[in-house]
């Protein structure tokens, strides 16, 4: 699944543990939605795109 979480953290200055410590996970847990390497569980999907003011499916291309 292709995230555009990192693109976002980034236009909004974070670093991954500031984005972490905002929707309760571990900076570890948003370093492998950014590599792709976890795909976020529904809340946590809707947690990410609240925090950013933005839809899912904005977030996350479930195509690729």
């Amino acid at each position: 699944m292709k995230t555009r979480v990192k693109e976002l953290r980034a236009a909004h200055g974070l670093s991954q543990g500031q984005l972490a410590d905002a929707v309760g996970v571990s900076r570890q847990t948003i370093n492998s939605i950014e590599k792709d390497r976890y795909t976020p569980s529904l809340p946590l999907a809707l947690a990410l795109a609240r925090f950013f003011e933005t839809t899912v499916e904005a977030m996350f291309d479930a195509s690729h």
